[in-house]
């Protein structure tokens, strides 16, 4: 559980999500993966169900109206279990990418209030968060990204599957990647695993490694950006002109001076 408010709008910034909800309170927030575009503010929630590489701003937030927002990682063994215990139901199937918005309701809204009020609390926390936290899951569930939330407490569903792909990879994101190991280690054919794959994470799972290097040494580039090739070097680039061309590609700037503008912004805002 997480809460994180600031005042000032931010710089378009990579992270690797890990399955969550975020509702934002206050403010607004621009996520990007891929082409995929969401666009979330004040009462909506993200929700997302692998680890996804995404570019994410906050759009909204200003002195006196901080963007404010709260996070939640999923867990898989609690949507099983609730999948267990519930009643049979009809759920049409999640065609779209493992990551989606949607209004908070009042129920939702109302779990998260309670789960907030228990920091305040220190003997009650332990105690009572994880009932309000299985709340959470539950009423995400039923709520209109059912479809979505579900398939990450299903064994044999694409997204469980596709998340196994995305491990491997995150394990190996530095080497070269053969698409035929990668299917043997979760069990799929190869086309079965590009398609499953661009289906959740909107990409390849060669465009997913690239993106994830790419945001790693952008992380390790703010904190030393003059040393562009042996950063380059360190997340699987042989080739400089390669990751400079790939790294402007994805970024806009080569990699010296996007770290350096970064660090500038960072300073600006302290």
């Amino acid at each position: 559980m997480s809460v994180f408010s600031t005042q000032y709008v931010t710089e378009p910034l990579g992270t690797v999500t890990e399955p969550m909800i975020a509702l934002i309170a206050q403010g607004a927030k621009r996520t990007v993966l891929n082409d995929h575009i969401f666009e979330y503010h004040s009462g909506q929630y993200l929700v997302a169900t692998v680890d996804l590489p995404l570019v994410s701003q906050i759009t909204q937030a200003a002195p006196g109206e901080e963007f404010l927002a709260f996070g939640l990682p999923l867990q898989p063994a609690i949507i099983a279990q609730l999948l267990l215990e519930a009643p049979p139901t009809v759920v049409r199937p999640h065609d779209g990418p493992g990551i989606a918005t949607s209004d908070a309701d009042d129920k939702l809204l109302d779990a998260v209030v309670r789960l907030l009020r228990l920091l305040d609390e220190p003997r009650d926390l332990p105690v009572l968060a994880p009932s309000v936290r299985r709340e959470i899951h539950w009423r995400l569930l039923n709520g209109p990204q059912a479809a979505l939330v579900r398939q990450i407490g299903l064994a044999d569903s694409r997204i469980t599957l596709v998340a196994r792909a995305i491990e491997w990879i995150k394990t190996h994101y530095d080497q070269v990647i053969r698409i035929g190991d990668l299917a043997d280690e979760v069990g799929m054919s190869v086309s079965s695993l590009n398609r499953h794959f661009r289906a959740v994470t909107a990409m390849s799972p060669l465009q997913y490694q690239k993106q994830l290097r790419l945001q790693k040494a952008r992380m390790q580039l703010i904190a030393a950006p003059y040393d562009v090739a042996a950063i380059g070097h360190a997340v699987g680039y042989d080739s400089p002109s390669q990751f400079s061309r790939e790294y402007r590609r994805m970024f806009g700037a080569p990699p010296g001076q996007d770290a350096a503008r970064l660090q500038t912004a960072a300073i600006v805002q302290e």
